[in-house]
């Protein structure tokens, strides 16, 4: 079938009055041809509109415990598989697990967010980490934590610290996840989001693309999300780092990076899509584009061993394209 603009509102106007694509429709969209990725966006801009208006979501990170991790997720500079030239440091002393949190008090930055390096923390760094965020004197941020595969206990430990999210990636689809990690299974990855959410945790989860995954598994991922019913999905493209196993692997182009974020918003539209890692040197002079690509979300400042860009600068791109950031 070919699509028009026309076609692709019409989706887009019945996946707002409720009514889910059939799954060949779904394919359609996924297989858009480069010439069509923007009739694709006016629909997927469309959608999050309808949900978001024109509010940013704004969040950012703390890299608290960086390198030597166990896992040999072929993306990761962190994987003491690879030789990447990183930073590497045990778990940080509260006073600076916290200063990413007064820095952000008084911005327009909605969540403050941990992030530790290996498969999980131990029980005494868990709590190190949720004792650090509860003595913080001000709720003006929201918390969430990215700490591993933890257990049942951990989680209800966070929630009763006042950590309001956990995030934690499937990274891709499951039938590419080999191809991408081989020391933990994705189902240990989706006990983790299920456990997060037994604990009244809402949860952040989504991938990496650029890995190698086709766009069907694009497909196939924002269907698993949808099917976990995750409150928030990151979409992270990959930047090549040197020493890793993808260090080679180019083979994403602004407008596939577009249709990505299009195709998910789609699937999940009243879900929370925040751009992350990779967003400016995959898109380059496309990148302000995410957000009529769909996204209503962004990660600001610097990722974990990569640079971002900076508050000002994102609060500058989102209010001169006519957004604003979420009240």
């Amino acid at each position: 079938m070919k699509y028009t603009i026309e076609s692709y509102i019409n989706i887009a106007r019945n996946i707002i009055k409720g009514q889910r694509p059939e799954n060949n429709i779904y394919r359609d969209l996924a297989l858009t041809e480069d010439k069509d990725v923007f009739a694709l966006m006016a629909g997927a801009d469309l959608i999050r509109d309808t949900f978001f208006n024109r509010q940013i979501h704004l969040c950012s990170i703390c890299n608290g415990k960086s390198g030597k991790c166990s896992e040999n997720c072929k993306f990761c500079s962190q994987s003491k598989f690879h030789t990447s030239n990183i930073e590497t440091y045990p778990l940080m002393p509260k006073v600076e697990l916290q200063k990413g949190a007064y820095e952000l008090m008084d911005t327009n930055v909605h969540r403050y967010s941990i992030v530790t390096t290996g498969k999980g923390l131990a029980e005494n760094e868990v709590r190190q980490v949720a004792d650090a965020l509860d003595d913080l004197p001000s709720k003006k941020l929201s918390y969430c934590v990215s700490l591993g595969i933890l257990d049942d206990a951990d989680m209800d430990y966070l929630k009763a610290c006042g950590v309001s999210r956990y995030h934690h990636n499937l990274e891709t689809c499951r039938s590419h996840f080999d191809a991408v990690c081989t020391s933990h299974t994705y189902d240990d990855r989706v006990n983790t989001i299920k456990k997060a959410k037994n604990a009244g945790l809402s949860v952040c989860s989504g991938g990496i693309f650029g890995v190698g995954e086709s766009m069907a598994q694009v497909l196939e991922l924002a269907f698993e999300l949808r099917e976990l019913k995750v409150d928030a999905v990151p979409i992270n493209f990959l930047t090549p780092i040197p020493g890793t196993f993808f260090e080679g692997k180019r083979n994403l182009t602004p407008l596939k990076c577009l249709k990505i974020i299009s195709v998910m918003r789609y699937v999940l539209p009243d879900t929370d899509i925040i751009i992350c890692g990779g967003r400016i040197s995959n898109l380059k002079m496309l990148h302000p584009l995410v957000f009529q690509a769909g996204a209503n979300g962004i990660m600001t400042g610097n990722y974990l061993t990569t640079k971002g860009n900076q508050l000002q600068e994102d609060l500058q791109m989102i209010h001169q394209l006519g957004f604003k950031p979420r009240e």
